[in-house]
């Protein structure tokens, strides 16, 4: 599997989904809600799925279109990208963790793959069904994730650079601003580079 989307790995990411987690509608208030997924075309090419908690799939999608429709990109039919993408448990410990010893326990626990990354970071991919399992082996172990959670990865990367990458940050940015939109995701890798010129 390709690496994960540097996108998902941004502070601003994590920040945009704090605020959305603070507006969700809890208890009995959510039987109204339906989850709603988007898919289509970002500058480039780049591969984007978009999850909707919304009343009103119609007004969402007016939304998600807009948004693609003003940074170059373009919404797909349903399933348009989503066989791009892998439903995994994916779990990451920061730099500095002891790869070799968290390969070995990670492995023995049942995870599928064990991914350092550029930045010494380590991600662990698990089947979504002994997600909970492995994440459980691994903290008695001594390795506790930073974050653990189920989530779709692109089989493929796609690196963008230049206006495509700008253009592709904008969207993304875009779309996590949206208030009915839970979740993101990209094939896409855009360097920090460009990241840091935002």
């Amino acid at each position: 599997m390709a690496g994960h989307s540097r996108w998902a790995n941004i502070q601003r990411r994590e920040s945009a989904q704090a605020r959305r987690r603070e507006r969700v509608p809890s208890g009995d208030g959510d039987s109204g809600l339906v989850r709603v997924r988007f898919e289509g075309y970002g500058p480039g090419g780049a591969a984007v799925m978009v999850d909707c908690l919304t009343p009103d799939r119609e007004r969402s999608g007016a939304q998600v279109r807009r948004a693609f429709d003003l940074h170059g990109g373009n919404l797909g039919a349903d399933g348009s990208v989503s066989y791009l993408f892998n439903t995994v448990g994916l779990m990451t410990f920061p730099p500095g963790t002891d790869e070799e010893q968290l390969m070995r326990v990670a492995l023995e626990a049942g995870a599928e793959d064990v991914v350092p990354s550029d930045d010494c970071s380590v991600e662990v991919l698990a089947d979504p069904l002994e997600f909970d399992t492995v994440r459980a082996v691994l903290t008695h172990g001594g390795f506790t994730p930073a974050t653990a959670r189920v989530t779709e990865r692109a089989a493929t990367a796609l690196e963008l650079s230049g206006e495509s990458a700008m253009l592709m940050a904008h969207l993304l940015d875009a779309l996590e601003e949206l208030d009915e939109v839970r979740d993101v995701y990209s094939n896409v890798e855009i360097s920090d580079e460009v990241l840091a010129r935002l």
